[in-house]
């Protein structure tokens, strides 16, 4: 009994010493925190435009709870950078709690740590000498005197033009509430205008031709006016925020007027269309814009020297299937990454030269509901591998179903493939899907090409597939890896053991006599849009 008298005893002192006493006694910190890296580089951004946000982590390695007199960005509220710690509201703010500029007795446990996560936007309006790109810098100060410490902040920043559409604030009748409302389109589809829920706008006059000087930033689709032409300058770098792209109205045409390019990592002279996300990470995503849309009706519309990338569709073509130059002619160019397709093609006419095609969700080219093609030394295949896809890298149909699965049958007048490689990483890697009819033709025409078909069950008896058949293939290659050089990073090069090496008809090469490297082919062809290359480790 006395035992357990004294235990009570001792527990209620001890119980009520420590509700006397402050549960965590913190002293000044002393200069010695530590941190997860002593330089953060947020990727390149554009101007007026948010970046990602970035972490540091800060430790308190030492035995005491310490508190942090002030966190402060160096260049204070003039900075155009803004931090958060741990969810604290900051001092200085002015975008979204609680990021701010400036923080206050900053508490850290003994053996704890704490994050800072780090943003950046640029008004231009504040920057009265703008370069097309500079480094914009700033450092994190923790602490003051001689218990100073400093992690750098450092990004580059890249001027550009930004087109965007039109917002107006109205006033909700019923509710009274301030609505704001974002400009949609009215596109001519087949002759009919038909109200979307695409946001976006017309393109004005002195917008209708894109240079060089800097790169353009799209929000929302923009359109090219009916009997306008949106030319594009060599060197250009267009840019696409999500669910954005081009469309290319009714008498409306679009010119790409890339150039060769001698260094082939800068691409100095090519058209780029990719996505807004610039970090490093977002570089090979697929799907991150929506895509370039040539209306029925828009007319001779070329490309030349450009790369679309991480679209949703690279390009969508819709009819004019009996245009006399090709509703598109594209050339020299390449479209990878498209979550869905490459080119797809609605009862329309493409002409392709040195075409390359990789990595598609779906099919790379696809022509459907018949229409007019032909790709000459252009390589046409499909490594995708974020998952599965349905179609292979190249398909051909005449028809399209309605929500009823009623059938639309259209002529496939000719779809000529020549010195072509038509792979990927599926089998086989053509589909020829017809609905017969004897009102309509199914032309196709498969000449020096090599491609992947290799029908082990006999599940395609078709006369389509008569591969022996030469009014429909001539002279081609199965079933032999065409040696590229790396199919994951989109480099399409053939090497010293394709099988793909001299086996162009001449005539075909001729007509396209230099391959997408600037190399005259017209002596010994290879197949596809490149002459072949030593690797480097075959060097």
């Amino acid at each position: 009994m006395k035992r357990y008298l004294y235990f009570a005893f001792t527990l209620g002192f001890l119980i009520l010493w420590s509700s006397c006493r402050k549960d965590f006694e913190f002293s000044p910190s002393t200069g010695s925190l530590q941190f997860s890296k002593d330089t953060v580089y947020l990727d390149t951004v554009f101007t007026n435009i948010g970046s990602s946000t970035y972490n540091l982590k800060v430790y308190n390695n030492s035995d005491n709870d310490i508190v942090i007199p002030s966190v402060r960005l160096g260049k204070g509220y003039n900075s155009n950078y803004r931090i958060s710690i741990d969810g604290m509201q900051g001092i200085g703010n002015n975008i979204d709690k609680p990021f701010g500029k400036i923080f206050e007795n900053i508490e850290m446990l003994a053996k704890d740590s704490l994050f800072i996560l780090i943003e950046t936007t640029i008004d231009t309006n504040n920057q009265p000498t703008l370069e097309k790109q500079f480094l914009e810098t700033d450092v994190i100060e923790f602490d003051t005197g001689s218990n100073l410490q400093k992690v750098e902040l450092v990004t580059l920043i890249k001027d550009a033009i930004l087109i965007y559409p039109n917002r107006s604030t109205i006033v909700d009748p019923e509710t009274q509430e301030i609505v704001h409302v974002i400009e949609t389109l009215t596109l001519n589809i087949g002759g009919e205008l038909v109200e979307t829920e695409l946001q976006g706008r017309e393109l004005l006059p002195e917008e209708l031709t894109f240079t060089n000087n800097k790169p353009y930033v799209i929000y929302g689709f923009v359109t090219v006016p009916s009997n306008e032409t949106l030319t594009i300058e060599a060197g250009s770098r267009i840019h696409f925020h999500d669910n954005s792209g081009i469309i290319v109205s009714n008498g409306a045409s679009l010119h790409v007027n890339g150039e060769f390019s001698t260094d082939q990592d800068l691409l100095e002279n090519e058209v780029i269309f990719e996505a807004d996300r610039l970090e490093p990470n977002f570089s090979d995503v697929p799907g991150q814009w929506g895509t370039i849309w040539l209306l029925d009706g828009s007319i001779n519309n070329t490309i030349n020297f450009a790369t679309i990338k991480n679209a949703t569709v690279g390009i969508l073509c819709d009819g004019n299937p009996n245009e006399v130059n090709n509703k598109l002619t594209i050339t020299n160019s390449q479209i990878y990454n498209s979550s869905s397709y490459g080119i797809i093609g609605r009862n329309t006419s493409i002409a392709g030269e040195n075409v390359v095609i990789n990595n598609s969700g779906q099919s790379s080219f696809a022509g459907t509901l018949g229409g007019k093609y032909n790709f000459t030394h252009s390589t046409l295949v499909n490594y995708w591998n974020n998952g599965f896809r349905q179609f292979p890298s190249v398909l051909l149909n005449n028809f399209v179903l309605d929500e009823n699965n009623v059938a639309t049958i259209a002529d496939l007048t000719e779809a000529n493939f020549n010195n072509c490689i038509i792979y990927g990483n599926d089998n086989p890697e053509i589909l020829l899907d017809e609905i017969e009819d004897d009102a309509v033709v199914f032309n196709f025409k498969f000449t020096n090409c090599l491609i992947r078909f290799q029908d082990t069950n006999n599940n395609f008896t078709e006369p389509n597939y008569d591969l022996n058949d030469t009014n429909h293939y001539e002279a081609n290659i199965f079933n032999k890896d065409p040696d590229f050089l790396d199919t994951e990073l989109n480099k399409l090069m053939i090497g010293k053991d394709s099988p793909a090496i001299n086996q162009g008809l001449s005539t075909f090469a001729n007509q396209v006599p230099l391959d997408l490297l600037n190399v005259n082919r017209t002596s010994s062809p290879d197949l596809g849009a490149y002459q072949h290359i030593t690797f480097p480790e075959e060097d």
